[in-house]
Order: structure tokens, then sequence, then C-alpha cells
């Protein structure tokens, strides 16, 4: 297994990210804190370039890598968050990029990544084995940048972690809790280092699709474990087969556990960061605010991080789960 990233990693990535992204803020509401009995301190990085934090993970991977592994140009497989953030972050080192994206991966999100210039190919999500797809240009020279499970990717994903603590402080508080959205694990896995660092006592908790909580079956097993097929879930960007290598290392160190939620239940909190933090969350970035009503963790008088990942959603998507009853 490839080295896991550590703090000093997380710095660095910061130190190549500055001042090319955006230090998203803490933010709360007032009725939101009612409700829950605590004060809950929101990280949007929907407000983040390409509209989600998979811009801070993919431009670090990039920055690290060598004049000669840019000029044979970068190939990766997403989804669409992660697509974005790699053909973003191409295009400002003015290197080609090819990206495979499920056939089913929202229109906006496709339709972005190829105004940005990389070339897409389309897979089946369930049918393709997503390194066959895109084996072919490795082969030709392009170097893969993978969507969680890599050090470069991991501490870049890990800036977040620096900002909420460094926010946090400022703001005058001390967290009891971080909860992070999770598919692969790198975000989670990520601000995990960064939070441990800064304050030990800090539970972090990975949230995930019902159906698909490979990482919370993976820490009761002990053991990297599989999603079974024939599920789905609105929560396209976080539904991923199993944890990653490095990824499921540090989470099985660090975090305090994670939690499955239902579709209904993240439509809900989607409704909810519309309505009371007059912001648009995609499906697997509201997880994190879905799991605040799960019961799972202790909320009563204590202070928590909930991170908001991403805000790509097509609009007739939002529109029927904003019109749900």
């Amino acid at each position: 297994m490839t080295t896991p990233p550590g703090i000093e990693d997380i710095h660095h990535a910061a130190a190549r990210l500055s001042g090319l992204i955006v230090e998203t803020p803490l933010i709360e509401s007032q009725e939101l804190n009612r409700r829950y009995g605590a004060r809950i301190l929101f990280k949007p990085e929907t407000l983040q370039r390409t509209g989600s934090f998979k811009f801070r993970g993919a431009y670090n991977k990039l920055s690290s890598l060598s004049e000669e592994e840019r000029s044979r140009g970068v190939v990766a497989f997403s989804s669409g968050n992660h697509a974005q953030g790699v053909a973003a972050s191409a295009a400002m080192f003015g290197v080609k990029a090819v990206i495979a994206m499920p056939a089913d991966a929202p229109a906006m999100k496709v339709g972005n990544v190829r105004k940005m210039g990389a070339e897409v190919v389309p897979f089946d999500r369930f049918g393709d084995d997503r390194m066959t797809v895109v084996r072919p240009y490795i082969e030709k020279g392009m170097v893969l940048v993978p969507p969680f499970d890599d050090p470069a990717i991991i501490a870049g994903q890990g800036t977040i972690g620096l900002e909420i603590m460094r926010q946090a402080k400022a703001h005058g508080v001390s967290l009891d809790a971080v909860v992070i959205p999770c598919g692969g694990g790198g975000l989670s896995s990520g601000i995990s280092v960064a939070v441990k660092d800064a304050s030990p006592s800090t539970s972090v908790w990975a949230v995930e699709p019902e159906y698909f909580d490979d990482t919370r079956r993976s820490l009761a097993a002990g053991a990297r474990v599989s999603n079974e097929p024939g599920h789905n879930s609105i929560c396209d960007a976080i539904l991923t087969a199993e944890p990653g290598v490095i990824t499921f290392e540090i989470n099985r160190r660090n975090l305090a556990g994670a939690i499955a939620v239902s579709d209904k239940a993240t439509g809900q909190a989607m409704r909810d960061a519309m309505a009371y933090l007059k912001l648009v969350v995609e499906p697997g970035g509201c997880v994190a605010l879905a799991a605040l009503s799960s019961g799972e963790i202790e909320l009563t008088g204590k202070c928590v991080a909930v991170v908001l990942s991403g805000g790509n959603v097509d609009f007739g998507t939002y529109a029927e789960i904003m019109a749900a009853a």
C-alpha cells in the first residue's frame, strides 16, 4: 500500500492551492440549531471552484506530477465532481484530459466537463469495469488521476479539515464532531487527518447512502467490504463499490463510525439546506446533514461541523426533490 498522507502533506497541499481555491466559510442556521439542540456549523463546498470539494484533490495531484508526466495528459473516471475537478485542473496546466463518465451521470456534470475542454468517454456504471475503460489511455502513456485512493488526492481534500479547525477557532468554539459525506473515503480520510491533528478529542463521522454503506460495514468487519449489486440511490456522486485501500486504512484509525442514510432523509436534508441555508446542495453532498436526524450522533449541547460537499445537481432532479412532500 502507498504510504498514507500525513499532516505535513496536507499543509503542502494547502500551499499549492493558496490563491486558487475558495476558502469556503462556516455558516449556521438558528432554526437548525434549535431543531437539533446544538450549534451546527456548515462548510459549504458547494461554493468551491467547480461546485464541489473535488478541485482541491485534483489540482494537488496534477501539481505533484512532473512536467513530463503532465505532458502525456491525464485520464480519470468519475460520476461528475472529480471529473470536473480534473478537467478544470488540466485546463489550468494546459494538458489533455480524458474522463470516463457513467452514461447516466447528470447532464450538467457531463456538460461542464466538456466545456472545460476534456474528452468524455461514457460507460455503463453497473456493467462496465472502470479500469478496463481507461486502461487503453494509460497504456498510451496518460497518467491516471484516481478519484480518492491516492495520497495527493487525499491530502488535497484534507485542506478542508485545516480550514474547518482554523475557522472554528475563530468562531471561539471547540468542535465535538465533524460529519462528512463518504463515497470512496478520500474526503473523510483527508479531513480526519487534519481534524485529529488539531483536536484528538473531536469525533469524525462518515455518512453514506443506504445500500452503499461499504465504509460502515467495513469498519464493523475490520476489513474492506464491497457493496451488494442491484441497488441505486439519488446520491450519484458517492456511489462507490468499496472503500479505497489507503482511505480505509486512515478511516479505520480516525473515524468514530459511519452512518447510512436513506434517499428520503437525504431529500429532506436538501430541502432544509435550501430553506434554512439558502444553498443548492446535490444529494451526495447533503448526506451529512441528513445524518443529523439519524440519532446516531450525540448532538444536544454540542458543537458540530457538517460538510456540504457539492452542489452539482441537474435542475429537473432538484426541482422534483424540492417539490416532494
